[in-house]
């Protein structure tokens, strides 16, 4: 049975059994109230310890909700905020309560690695489920072992004690804006939906920028959640968990001081929407100073008034409160994703509202004695590649009904959908740097994701680009039926030791990887 079919057969079976489970997640704060940033956990001489309960639950509304549980000691708090700094160490407990009816599971589970798995299994094996779970730590450059950034072979399964992942921060980690969230393969976008995510800041971005020192700073989470992820439909976006779009037209609102300045963290942990931002007074797009993307601080702030964020994507800005009195908004606008895409469309996120009374935490102020900061990869548009490839993105289609099968193909090999089974499709070693062209010949617009490093964006469409940002994940256009195809070109960095280890590369629309669109690569020490 084909991947697609799969979950189709078990829609069929299932029926309504999808809700009956136990209400276990929190309560979402009410959309129209004043947004709080996600409680905040900070590393302390060094190390940063705390358990996260993962449950499951689906409002009184049907939409469905799975969640990172933290127990403060007088409430229970989803997804807080991890603060670290290089050189940290982070040490999470994971213990998994999700509680799905016996059809669920059944239908949905597919094996974990057996032969010709290049590591064995992690944690506590078992079959890949709707149930099982684990975390990515998204962009972190962290070894791909097991207790640290493996998603292929760990697994923590319900009702067992619970695993321990325990992460040495690289002293070389780049300052900035993180997340972690679930990626067992085949169920990716069930555990992002609605809630399993959370931001991770590497502190130390006012040592790279001064011009953040002191500001107020916000960090801002854009959640998607749907009533069955799998299922064409009526979705929400929220902001910290608050409905952006509520029914009677409620949206949540975010407070500014008279004339201030912010600096804003937003990431962008949808399912799929591709997100172009802006601060929007009276109707006119604002100028944003942007400070730095998916954690990488950029080599001069540029101020630009839309900032694109991919799924998965994320942003780091400085905004100006408007003056009194104005009509303001955080909004996105539409982008188009293609013929056979999903429609995202322009919606207001939050409004913003200047009162006397905000209240935020501050960056810190920078010492005089203060050490430069020399970021990883510094060097990397100097550096001579080792290799060059192409990979390309496409999708297969049966009759009328859109895409049926989605691939992410490196040129030269037979086009086909991830196996938790195979082989590496791209071998490397410790020390090398290698430029890769991904093409994206689909219908619609793709992300590409890859684990473990950042890359250096060099060209796009063929073209060098003006403005060479390192990424995590970054959009390639859809292809319009006729002519070339829309590329980007980016260099890999394998010279850290650390890379060393099997890792995937994706497409970061959620169900697009869940379908087969992610490829394991081997970097051999």
């Amino acid at each position: 049975m084909g991947s697609l079919s799969r979950w189709c057969f078990a829609i069929v079976v299932l029926g309504c059994s999808f809700g009956e489970v136990l209400a276990q997640c929190p309560d979402r704060p009410v959309s129209g109230s004043v947004v709080a940033d996600p409680l905040a956990l900070s590393s302390q001489d060094g190390v940063l310890s705390a358990q996260f309960v993962m449950q499951h639950s689906v409002d009184s509304n049907g939409y469905t909700h799975y969640c990172y549980n933290y127990n403060t000691g007088t409430q229970i708090v989803e997804a807080p905020t991890l603060r670290v700094s290089p050189g940290d160490e982070l040490n999470l407990d994971i213990v998994n309560r999700i509680q799905n009816d016996d059809a669920m599971k059944m239908k949905m589970a597919m094996p974990m690695p057996t032969t010709g798995a290049v590591e064995p299994s992690c944690g506590d094996g078992g079959a890949m489920t709707v149930d099982a779970t684990n975390m990515h730590y998204h962009g972190m450059n962290v070894p791909p072992k097991c207790h640290q950034d493996d998603v292929i072979n760990t697994l923590i399964q319900p009702g067992t004690p619970g695993f321990k992942y325990k992460i040495p921060i690289p002293a070389t980690q780049p300052p900035g804006l993180y997340w972690y969230h679930a990626h067992v393969h085949g169920f990716t976008e069930f555990q992002v939906n609605g809630g399993a995510a959370g931001a991770l800041i590497v502190e130390g971005m006012e040592k790279v920028h001064p011009e953040v020192a002191g500001l107020a700073e916000r960090v801002f989470i854009i959640r998607q959640q749907f009533q069955i992820p799998w299922i064409p439909g009526p979705y929400q976006l929220t902001l910290n968990y608050q409905v952006s779009q509520a029914i009677g037209g409620a949206k949540p609102v975010i407070q500014m001081k008279p004339g201030e300045k912010q600096f804003w963290r937003v990431a962008n942990a949808t399912l799929q929407d591709f997100m172009p931002l802006q601060v929007i007074v009276n109707g006119q797009p604002q100028p944003l100073q942007l400070v730095a993307l998916d954690g990488y601080p950029l080599t001069q702030i540029r101020t630009q008034d839309t900032i694109l964020l991919p799924p998965a994507g994320r942003a780091e800005f400085i905004v100006q409160a408007p003056p009194a009195g104005a009509e303001a908004f955080f909004f996105t606008q539409d982008y188009s994703t293609g013929p056979t895409g999903n429609p995202d469309l322009h919606q207001s996120l939050a409004a913003i509202q200047v009162s006397d009374t905000a209240n935020a935490a501050r960056m810190p102020k920078v010492s005089a004695q203060a050490a430069a900061v020399r970021l990883k990869y510094a060097d990397l548009a100097s550096q001579k590649p080792t290799a060059e490839r192409l990979l390309f993105f496409s999708e297969e289609f049966g009759g009328t009904n859109g895409p049926i099968q989605f691939y992410i193909t490196v040129d030269g090999q037979k086009q086909k959908v991830f196996e938790a089974n195979e082989k590496p499709v791209i071998t490397t070693k410790v020390g090398a740097i290698e430029d890769w062209t991904i093409e994206n010949r689909a219908l619609e617009t793709h992300a590409f994701h890859m684990h473990q490093i950042h890359f250096q964006v060099l060209e796009v469409d063929g073209q060098p680009v003006t403005n060479q940002d390192l990424r995590d994940t970054i959009e390639i256009p859809f292809w319009e039926g006729s002519g070339p195809f829309h590329s980007v070109k980016v260099r890999l960095d394998f010279r850290d030791p650390t890379t060393a280890g099997v890792f995937p590369f994706h497409c970061h629309i959620l169900l697009h990887e869940d379908l087969g669109m992610m490829h394991k690569m081997l970097v051999e020490p």
